[in-house]
């Protein structure tokens, strides 16, 4: 059956071009109503441009209805008004996609310490902003799909991306806390970690693979991660066509007593500590201590 979004409200930062632009075309097409969030800064997050009405523009010449936005989702009030005019206009938001995000890379020991702080400000309290913007009317209306965008830099590390890392795995954490609690309101977030050739990546990528690596490539899966039949609390990588799944699991451990309970104990027990047969992928983080306790019953 095909996936459509007719009826839907969608929120899309970040959309003024690259993965974003990707997402707001492919939703428009099939039928939701788009507003286009984008600053129109440049890669580290300076300037404006009209970005976010040159892609409503493509939406229309498609016959679909967009609105553009030039708030920062740094700004909780501009992220709130952003949501009150779609509302406003159309009734509801349904689908959130925070996508929006900004890059000051370099190694930590060259970093000065805004840099860190503007990066996980950007894409993780951002993400937060718009998100806690919407969330009311999410619950209200017993309806909501949510994407985090986080990335294999958060999830596995990268030299020089020490604030970017941060935050993108605090995205991670911040799907897994906010599957919990908007379940009973039929609230599914989930996170996708996209390889993209666009402006943040052009002067990182050989030709060969910016041409492979396209932001229609990885769209597929975001769509998806919005759809009405979507899975909650899951962490989707995408690139060039490419999909995988990516889980944080937690192994049975050992329990030490006695002499064994020491830093030595630790070291001397390590290899068991850390043997993954029988690991398992924890739905919160009250199964680890559940984990514990059943040792302790044992």
């Amino acid at each position: 059956m095909a996936i459509r979004f007719d009826g839907r409200v969608a929120i899309v930062t970040g959309a003024g071009g690259g993965l974003g632009r990707a997402y707001a075309l492919g939703l428009a097409r099939r039928g939701a109503r788009v507003v286009v969030n984008d600053l129109g800064g440049s890669r580290d997050g300076t300037g404006h441009s009209d970005a976010a009405a040159k892609v409503v523009e493509e939406i229309e010449a498609l016959g679909g209805d967009a609105l553009a936005n030039g708030g920062s989702v740094t700004d909780y009030a501009q992220m709130e008004a952003m949501v009150a005019a779609a509302k406003e206009k159309w009734g509801g938001v349904h689908i959130l996609i925070n996508n929006a995000g900004v890059l000051r890379d370099k190694s930590f020991a060259n970093m000065e310490p805004e840099d860190f702080r503007f990066v996980v400000d950007v894409h993780l309290n951002g993400s937060a902003n718009v998100t806690k913007a919407v969330w009311a009317t999410m619950r209200d209306q017993n309806y909501g799909r949510i994407l985090m965008t986080a990335s294999s830099t958060g999830l596995y590390g990268n030299f020089g991306q020490a604030n970017y890392g941060a935050a993108k795995l605090g995205l991670a954490g911040l799907t897994k806390t906010l599957y919990l609690e908007g379940a009973k309101y039929d609230i599914r977030v989930n996170s996708i970690a996209p390889t993209a050739g666009t402006r943040m990546t052009e002067d990182i990528f050989p030709e060969a693979a910016f041409q492979a690596f396209t932001p229609e490539s990885v769209a597929p899966a975001a769509l998806f991660l919005v759809s009405e039949d979507a899975p909650t609390n899951m962490i989707v990588g995408a690139g060039a066509g490419v999909f995988q799944a990516a889980y944080i699991t937690l192994t049975p451990g050992v329990r030490l007593e006695g002499e064994d309970l020491t830093p030595e104990g630790i070291a001397a027990n390590w290899s068991a500590i850390t043997d993954r047969m029988g690991e398992i992928v924890p739905k919160s983080g009250g199964e680890q201590a559940m984990t514990i306790m059943a040792k302790l019953q044992r």
